[in-house]
């Protein structure tokens, strides 16, 4: 079973994330596929518009609890190569030539909203949950964070980074993480149209247009991912990474948690 299921209808390409019995959450063999997929995406002159979704009711879950449990015995040098997996994986969808439309159909947590950050036009459900849960982890969304700061802008990250808190689809939108937000009946319909409107421009102007935006407005990505790779190895190896992780799969409060009232 491809873990990245690929739909093709003319110039357009769905790119889907299969493990809905998961949530789709990332697996180191997920994430190696999906960076593969977008790579090869980027070379294809067939594609112009990409669309990323998930099978079943959620986009992405963000860490399977499996890999989570084994990450918690990683060493610093284990820690640090998942990091740069995460990261390629995210770049690879950003820098992908073609126009990328998230079509958000249920909760993106962690690393699945590196992922829609990572797209340049995102539709949403109303349902649609999101959240950067690392810090309740005792962790920091260290590689996602170059993407995702770029979309939501620092002010928004202080916030949602440090407390970890999830929000739903409208706040989503106020920040700038999505652009629509619809009923669920609608969510095919919207894509639709905003898929009919990108190609209505010429994709060399598009492909330009990309690379125009992330020369202008961003600092280069690439020169972050050994820093962010550092510093999740760095966390995850931390007291209160430990913490966290062990509080997460044993199911209990972890050690700093306090509760007002």
């Amino acid at each position: 079973m491809a873990l990245v299921e690929l739909r093709q209808d003319g110039a357009v390409m769905t790119a889907v994330l299969n493990r809905p019995a998961n949530h789709n959450a990332l697996t180191p063999e997920m994430i190696g596929e999906a960076t593969a997929v977008f790579r090869d995406l980027a070379l294809r002159n067939d594609v112009r518009v990409v669309v990323l979704t998930g099978n079943g009711r959620s986009f992405c879950a963000g860490a399977d609890l499996n890999s989570m449990r084994a990450a918690a015995d990683f060493g610093y040098e284990e820690n640090f190569a998942d990091g740069q997996a995460i990261f390629d994986m995210v770049q690879a969808v950003d820098s992908c030539p073609q126009p990328v439309i998230g079509r958000v159909n249920g909760a993106a947590i962690g690393g699945g909203v590196g992922l829609v950050s990572a797209c340049d036009i995102v539709v949403a459900v109303e349902r649609a949950k999101f959240a950067f849960s690392e810090a309740r982890l005792g962790i920091v969304p260290a590689v996602i964070s170059p993407f995702v700061l770029a979309k939501i802008g620092v002010g928004n990250g202080r916030e949602l980074f440090l407390t970890g808190e999830r929000f739903d689809a409208a706040h989503a939108q106020r920040i700038g993480l999505v652009q629509h937000v619809v009923a669920e009946e609608e969510l095919d319909a919207k894509v639709n149209e905003r898929i009919e409107q990108v190609l209505q421009a010429a994709p060399g102007a598009q492909t330009v247009a990309k690379e125009l935006i992330r020369a202008v407005a961003y600092q280069p990505k690439a020169d972050m991912r050994d820093y962010t790779a550092a510093l999740i190895a760095q966390r995850r190896a931390s007291d209160e990474g430990r913490e966290g992780m062990s509080s997460f799969l044993e199911k209990r409060q972890p050690n700093w948690r306090i509760v007002n009232g």
